[in-house]
């Protein structure tokens, strides 16, 4: 199963000024757009394809979890080593 999140560059120039970089055209009709960290775009990615891949053997439940936590750290509080990370990164 292929999951495809539709996506586009939000680029800000020395003044501020923003430019949708979009090639494909998926937000030609849009008129409002949520810009993302590109390292967090990437967990949410990773997420989605852990949930689809029902890839639940390597989690641990996260009892505690402040505010202030990383999104991209959240694969290492779930029990994934470096390497695995690395390994799912490759799948892209």
């Amino acid at each position: 199963m292929v999951y495809n999140i539709n996506n586009a560059i939000v680029k800000k120039d020395k003044e501020g000024n923003l430019t949708l970089i979009d090639p494909e055209n998926n937000f030609k009709d849009k008129e409002a757009f949520i810009a993302i960290d590109s390292d967090d775009f990437i967990s949410i990615q990773l997420l989605i394809n852990g949930i689809i891949n029902n890839d639940f053997k390597k989690w641990r439940e996260i009892s505690k979890f402040k505010d202030d936590y990383k999104l991209k750290n959240l694969f290492i509080r779930l029990g994934y080593t470096k390497k695995d990370v690395a390994n799912l990164l490759k799948e892209f």
